[in-house]
């Protein structure tokens, strides 16, 4: 099983300065520290979110609990369940069945 890192606060605000500012670019500073590109573009967005109070240990999305982001959500959800359901019966209809035993 592989150990997950822990970085600092410190840590991810200097690699989200200097990828805001320009310094590096985002490639860069996770070829340099050994972080995944998807790692650093999460702690990105919750720079830009919560600026220099981000990492404090608090939630930084937030709350969804008017009834109609709900809905917004779930309908969200369902789109992409359809679009899931039509790419699977696209591949099944493509598929090729192997001939059964005894057929030629």
């Amino acid at each position: 099983m592989v150990s997950q890192r822990i970085f600092t606060r410190e840590f991810k605000l200097r690699i989200c300065l200097a990828i805001e500012s320009g310094e590096i670019s985002k490639s860069k500073a996770c070829r340099d520290n050994a972080i995944g590109e998807s790692t650093v573009s999460r702690w990105i967005v919750q720079y830009r979110a919560k600026g220099d109070e981000a990492f404090k240990g608090d939630s930084w999305r937030p709350v969804v609990d008017t009834p109609d982001s709900r809905i917004r959500e779930l309908e969200a959800a369902l789109g992409r369940l359809h679009m899931e359901n039509d790419l699977l019966r696209q591949a099944l209809s493509k598929k090729t069945l192997p001939p059964r035993n005894g057929a030629k």
